[in-house]
């Protein structure tokens, strides 16, 4: 798989461009920004690494998570996501057309590996957590007919998409999901990057799930390939969106320390190669003097090798993480 494949260049760079025109409208007076503690370890002393769109990067020296920090508001930052140019274009001009190919390429596979993954939760109840378009869950439903599927979304728009499709929609956010409310598996896709506060996120899934019940979820990880060498000029790192960037390490800290168990952390990411060839040939960006070599002169094998040991090695920037609730 190649990164044309499911996002197109042009569009992501012009999906950036307003993002950060959102970014310096909504928070052009950064006086209400607040430090934070690092989010997996609580370390109140991280190290500055680099500012980029006017926010700036730190990390934990204890557990190498790294953040934004410091960072807005939650109301302020919510502004950005519910009514803004960014997300508009987001939804028409990025996902949508795009919707079908990321079925193929994404959502099939990942219905099918839970599938293969949980065959014990195969006919009990599973929550997709921020479902979107449901189209995940979509594929969830061919393969687990019998289960009892619930997208929790707090977008009304995204939410009436969903239950359109014959759903069964929470319309909300996780944080005000009933706590009555029990589920053997809670899935989270691209999501922990984005929250403003990850350790009230994961206590609500543990008090939501059954004893024994999973949380499966995906994230980048800040010790990723392309991320550590691309560093500020990744375009994964943008501000504010992206707040929180986990690695193996601290994903385990996080939810250990919350009441879950790890059963895998892994990196099967496929792209990590791809995107860095990207940046030096179409945006000009130098990834150093080995990788322009690779590629020059490194053959097609010789790439896909090197991105089978990034996968095996747990040095992708797409992180797999199963957890249990003890």
């Amino acid at each position: 798989m190649k990164e044309e494949d499911i996002r197109k260049r042009d569009v992501l760079n012009r999906y950036l461009e307003l993002v950060q025109e959102d970014s310096n409208r909504i928070f052009h007076d950064r006086s209400a920004f607040i430090n934070i503690d690092c989010p997996t370890c609580g370390n109140s002393e991280p190290e500055r690494r680099f500012d980029k769109m006017g926010f700036s990067y730190v990390q934990c020296e204890k557990c190498e998570t790294l953040f934004i920090s410091p960072r807005p508001a939650y109301r302020d930052l919510m502004k950005i996501y519910i009514d803004s140019p960014s997300t508009k274009f987001w939804v028409n001009d990025f996902f949508l057309p795009m919707a079908d190919v990321r079925r193929e390429k994404i959502f099939k596979p990942r219905a099918q590996f839970i599938t293969d993954r949980f065959p014990d939760v195969r006919h009990k109840r599973m929550a997709d957590i921020g479902a979107g378009f449901g189209l995940f869950l979509e594929e969830m439903k061919i393969l687990w007919p019998t289960s009892d599927i619930v997208a929790i979304e707090p977008s009304l728009d995204m939410a009436k998409i969903c239950r359109d499709k014959g759903l069964s929609v929470l319309e909300t956010a996780l944080e005000d999901v009933d706590p009555q409310e029990r589920f053997d598996l809670m899935t989270s896709f691209e999501l922990f990057e984005h929250l403003h506060d990850p350790l009230p996120f994961v206590a609500k899934v543990h008090g939501l799930l059954n004893p024994g019940g999973y949380l499966f979820l995906t994230t980048l990880n800040g010790l990723g390939f392309d991320i550590q060498v691309l560093w500020e000029k990744a375009k994964s790192v943008f501000p504010p969106q992206h707040l929180n960037f986990f690695n193996p390490h601290s994903m385990e800290i996080l939810l250990v320390q919350n009441g879950f168990e790890i059963v895998e952390i892994a990196t099967p990411g496929q792209l990590d190669w791809d995107i860095i060839e990207g940046a030096y040939l179409h945006d000009g960006l130098d990834p150093g003097r080995f990788f322009q070599t690779v590629s020059r002169h490194g053959t097609t094998e010789a790439k896909r090798d090197l991105q089978q040991w990034i996968r095996a090695n747990n040095f992708s920037s797409h992180m797999r993480v199963i957890s249990r609730k003890l």
